[in-house]
């Protein structure tokens, strides 16, 4: 799917960050973006990218693995777990202790706070099984339910900081391209934003 420019992307781009401050990483989702198309984002001063399938993540890096840092944010199978240890910085989406075995780089654990049998994550009171068992786990992630309102995902993400700081974890990843505002607002350290920037479909 085509994106924006690499100067409409900077604008964007640019944006977004002014919107979150210093302290919050964009993560740009590129799970729309083809291969051949990342360069566009390198040029556009895009630093940070999120993927979701390790077969994508492979192909994406082989072609631009110094152009970016590579983040891996979709649901992470435990057989997938050796191509993200060798080329991402952070997982977002951990929620298997077959897969937080496994891993050997800093990952943050996904909670499912709406009960939406739908969504990945674990249950809150089960955070206690992976904190502090895997120290490599360094914070919490979310996906709060599909809203029109942005407003609505914020008792959500208000949750998970009180959940993080109950657990002594530092990051919190919660906010896509709907609500990042309102996530930065609530303490994300990370956001993960896909249409805003690239002007394509956010999954």
């Amino acid at each position: 799917m085509s994106v924006l420019s690499a100067a409409e992307i900077a604008v964007r781009y640019a944006r977004v960050r002014d919107e979150v401050g210093a302290s919050v990483t964009v993560v740009v989702a590129t799970k729309y973006v083809d291969a051949d198309e990342l360069g566009a984002l390198a040029d556009a001063g895009v630093e940070v990218v999120g993927e979701n399938r390790a077969q994508d993540l492979e192909r994406k890096h082989d072609l631009h693995g110094d152009a970016f840092r590579w983040h891996f944010i979709g649901h992470l199978q435990s057989n997938k777990v050796k191509v993200v240890n060798r080329l991402c910085e952070l997982v977002h989406s951990v929620d298997s202790e077959s897969a937080a075995g496994r891993l050997a780089i800093p990952a943050l654990l996904e909670v499912n706070l709406s009960g939406e049998p739908s969504k990945s994550g674990v249950e809150p009171d089960r955070i206690e099984t992976y904190v502090p068992r895997y120290t490599h786990i360094r914070g919490l992630m979310t996906m709060p339910p599909l809203a029109d309102d942005p407003e609505a995902s914020r008792p959500y993400f208000r949750r998970l900081r009180e959940l993080a700081t109950e657990y002594g974890l530092a990051e919190l990843s919660m906010g896509t391209s709907q609500d990042y505002r309102v996530a930065a607002e609530e303490g994300a350290t990370f956001v993960r934003v896909g249409a805003t920037v690239l002007g394509v479909e956010q999954g």
